[in-house]
């Protein structure tokens, strides 16, 4: 059963209307007491020592990879590594993959990616000189799959795609891309960011080859992430960071690399986080994907009846609740989005303004900056209508 008294911030601040849970999500208790547990009963390090506290930190370290797996329905657990987060795993495999391009090469993004994609592969490009072409979106703030078609006809080596957009609420048709992709013979990424909190991801049914996402836009700590891949692909994909751990062995003259995972695991790891994102998951099965879903497709369809009623309100994405995740972006007219979120927080609504870490699809819609409302388990109906009564009121607050 959801209930906000699993989340202690919500005790000591009773009147916090959370609305940036796509930015970072609040932390259940069951989260926190992991971590406070193990700093407190079990701190040692992993992979090292052969004492019982060291060999017990390594066997929960380990067991969380395996929670992963059945988590995303990974085959082999050696496909799962741990990082510290979504755009270190975007980095570790576009800095391997880049490698094996040339200047004959395309990479294939879509307007709706964030920074942590676009950056990546235009910093690669620049040396690798290869080329990068976006698929642009629907006027309804959806991939235009007729575009990405196209696109692909060009035979990109490789295609980057967010499973569901932190502006637009957009959850695109993974399955259906990634297989158009294949066909035309690329490898694919999938970010899963703002996924992975509000929906199962299985990527033995998406077939993708590899996907990454963070332990806090899960109800997890920061610090840690995920990138998933096939296992022939990471045998095959270079390492990112180089140091203790990843190593087979060391000579003065070269360097053997060990085994999936450990290539990809350089020097001491989060161990607690990693901890705390084994208690996530547990927290989130503990729920039950039904019961998650069921409860966001209510405020979504809340929040679409919320938004048309508020006039001068623009609402960016989709205006209809299939395939939207619990994120809302919007515009109002006659007013900053800075001194909007500014003014809501007066009210006590935490809100997100700026760009959210992408450009390329602001400028797509000619705007510079929006505010965002990212909801999640903890949040209510009721919290959505003091978001709208205070949207109502916003003008009037900043011109009297």
């Amino acid at each position: 059963m959801i209930t906000r008294n699993q989340f202690p911030i919500f005790k000591k601040h009773p009147k916090l209307v959370y609305f940036d849970s796509a930015a970072t999500s609040q932390k259940p208790q069951s989260v926190i007491d992991a971590i406070n547990e193990f700093y407190t009963s079990t701190n040692a390090p992993v992979h090292r020592g052969v004492y019982a506290s060291a060999e017990g930190t390594t066997s929960a370290y380990e067991g969380v990879r395996d929670q992963v797996k059945e988590f995303i329905n990974a085959k082999h657990r050696e496909e799962i590594i741990f990082t510290s987060g979504t755009t270190l795993s975007i980095n570790t495999v576009v800095n391997g993959f880049a490698q094996t391009l040339s200047s004959d090469d395309r990479v294939l993004l879509t307007d709706m990616e964030h920074h942590a994609m676009i950056v990546p592969w235009q910093a690669t490009a620049q040396w690798m000189k290869f080329a990068i072409d976006f698929a642009p979106l629907t006027s309804n703030g959806r991939l235009d799959l007729s575009a990405f078609k196209n696109l692909l006809a060009k035979k990109p080596k490789f295609v980057g795609v967010t499973y569901a957009s932190n502006v637009l609420g957009t959850v695109n048709p993974i399955k259906e891309i990634v297989a158009l992709a294949h066909q035309a013979g690329a490898v694919v990424l999938v970010d899963a960011a703002q996924a992975i909190a509000h929906m199962p991801v299985d990527v033995q049914e998406l077939d993708c080859d590899f996907l990454v996402f963070s332990g806090h836009k899960m109800y997890g700590p920061n610090g840690v992430g995920v990138l998933y891949g096939k296992k022939e692909l990471l045998e095959k994909l270079p390492p990112f960071i180089y140091g203790g751990h990843m190593i087979e062995s060391v000579s003065r003259e070269k360097t053997t690399y060990a085994p999936i995972p450990a290539k990809f695991e350089a020097g001491t790891p989060p161990v607690a986080e990693v901890i705390g994102l084994g208690a996530a998951i547990s927290f989130i099965k503990g729920l039950g994907w039904d019961e998650i879903e069921k409860h966001e497709q209510a405020l979504v369809e809340h929040a679409l009846e919320m938004f048309r009623g508020v006039s001068d309100v623009t609402l960016l994405g989709p205006l209809d609740s299939k395939d939207r995740a619990p994120i809302f972006s919007f515009t109002v007219a006659g007013v900053h989005p800075h001194d909007g979120a500014s003014l809501l927080d007066r009210s006590g609504i935490a809100v997100r303004a700026g760009h959210h870490c992408t450009q390329v699809l602001h400028e797509s819609l000619s705007l510079g900056a929006s505010m965002r409302a990212s909801l999640a388990i903890y949040n209510t109906k009721e919290e959505i209508d003091v978001l709208g009564t205070a949207l109502q009121g916003l003008k009037k607050k900043l011109y009297g």
